[in-house]
């Protein structure tokens, strides 16, 4: 089963006189993965590696390391944790001693894992995609009610009519979600389930 970060965490480690500060973050895009390594980057730093993986999606940045031996090690430990929707950035300031290819592997993968071994986690759920909408009306009275489901807002547009919504919901709560929103809009309310 799949987890994800319920805060961020950090973790810092000096390895051979090289400093390696970690920030880990539950990111629910690529969007915001990106802008979380923008954050937290440190310009003054020697290297700041990164990976992500959020579902199927996952990229890596050796920034100036050589290759695969940053970003790879750090998105295998996301891997090895069993973490998705997880942002990984490792800070590292050279401290004089190089560490080798095999060395630098195993002080990124390793930080990394240790700072998401230390994580406060939380069992990712199966999630399927609805698209609905609703009327203005409407909209504050369905709102209220997708904390109770564990829903997520993917998206949301408004038009002349209302709010059209794309919503991560819990698999096991989509009936009941769609039963509660077709009752509070006397079915009004549009519902498409998705994949």
């Amino acid at each position: 089963m799949p987890y994800t970060l319920t805060a961020p965490a950090s973790y810092e480690e000096d390895i051979r006189k090289s400093r390696f500060l970690v920030f880990a973050q539950s990111v629910a895009s690529v969007q915001e993965a990106m802008d979380f390594f923008a954050a937290n980057s440190v310009p003054a730093a020697t290297h700041n590696c990164w990976a992500y993986r959020i579902g199927d999606l996952y990229r890596f940045n050796d920034d100036g390391e050589p290759g695969g031996t940053a970003g790879r090690p750090i998105l295998q430990a996301i891997e090895s944790q069993q973490c998705d929707r997880v942002a990984v950035l490792v800070v590292r300031w050279f401290g004089g001693i190089k560490l080798g290819p095999g060395g630098l592997v195993r002080a990124y993968g390793g930080t990394a894992a240790q700072c998401l071994r230390l994580a406060d986690k939380t069992e990712l759920v199966q999630e399927t995609e609805v698209r609905c909408s609703c009327l203005f009306g409407d909209m504050a009275l369905v709102r209220s009610r997708f904390a109770g489901f564990g829903i997520r807002v993917v998206d949301e547009q408004f038009d002349a009519g209302g709010v059209q919504w794309r919503l991560a919901v819990p698999s096991a709560e989509v009936d009941a979600f769609v039963k509660v929103l077709t009752d509070l809009t006397r079915g009004q309310a549009q519902a498409e389930i998705g994949e």
